[in-house]
């Protein structure tokens, strides 16, 4: 179903039933309360005077895992975090980690896009550290995703460093759907 532009009323002219149904019932039924269906959504424009509800998720991997990958890959004891989830041509993804490196070069944890939207991870969007960096504090990047296609995606956390072994603890995604 979708909005209709409301009728202009005339004095005098009788509001039938139909029009009542048209223009008040079925535009109340388009409006976000009325779609509203999970607690903590958020609503975003979908089409000219569509809305749709959207559902932001986060997942967390709090063991500790490494890799000496130099190029974007899963841990050594597999993949993650990851989210699927439903969005439009946006989204912001939120990742976040404790690092560290015995070499003395960086080491990174970035996402690839997978589903409706296809896009491989890349240094331009991963946090990282340079050189040796000891384990416990948090380091976090936000990115704005644009040009998605929207549809189900899969947001999968990868990672590499460009020498000796990182470690990585604590790994958490989130993604805001828009």
């Amino acid at each position: 179903m979708a909005w209709t532009a409301p009728m202009t009323a005339v004095a005098g002219s009788v509001f039938t039933a139909a029009q009542f149904n048209t223009f008040v019932r079925d535009n109340l039924a388009e409006t976000a309360p009325a779609k509203a269906t999970a607690p903590g959504s958020h609503f975003v424009t979908s089409a000219t005077n569509q809305i749709t509800e959207r559902m932001p998720d986060v997942t967390i991997s709090s063991g500790s895992d490494t890799t000496t990958s130099t190029s974007y890959t899963d841990l050594d004891l597999g993949p993650g975090p990851s989210l699927t989830i439903t969005t439009g041509v946006s989204a912001l993804v939120i990742v976040s980690t404790s690092l560290q490196n015995t070499g003395t070069g960086s080491v990174r944890m970035g996402y690839d896009i997978s589903g409706s939207t296809t896009r491989a991870a890349s240094d331009g969007r991963a946090v990282a550290t340079f050189g040796v960096a000891a384990l416990g504090g948090y380091i976090g990047l936000s990115v704005w995703e644009t040009t998605l296609t929207p549809g189900s995606n899969t947001f999968l956390a990868k990672y590499r460093v460009a020498s000796g072994t990182g470690t990585f603890n604590n790994r958490r995604m989130q993604v805001i759907p828009f």
